[in-house]
């Protein structure tokens, strides 16, 4: 189903727009706007996935074991000195 919309775009989209028509990427302006509003709904969509999963990471790591800051020192430089390691550094 279409609906009919009347949106306003800037001289330089409309050049825009119009060029990838007549290149033929798009067989209308209407098709142009239809794939960048599927654009922004699938970046939308994405960036609210990413979000739900750090504030699922942050509410995990919120509710696991402390680790005091000399520890997560030790542990780090443990983790960079078996790289180097690995790596023949």
């Amino acid at each position: 189903m279409s609906v009919k919309a009347s949106v306003s775009i800037t001289d330089q989209q409309d050049d825009f727009a119009r060029q990838l028509v007549a290149d033929g990427h798009y067989a209308s302006l209407s098709a142009v706007v239809q794939r960048g509003l599927e654009l922004v709904r699938s970046e939308t969509e994405r960036e609210r996935a990413e979000l739900a999963a750090l504030r699922a990471f942050f509410q995990e790591r919120a509710e696991g074991p402390f680790v005091s800051a000399e520890d997560g020192r030790r542990r780090t430089e443990a983790m960079i000195g078996k790289k180097r390691s690995d790596l023949g550094l």
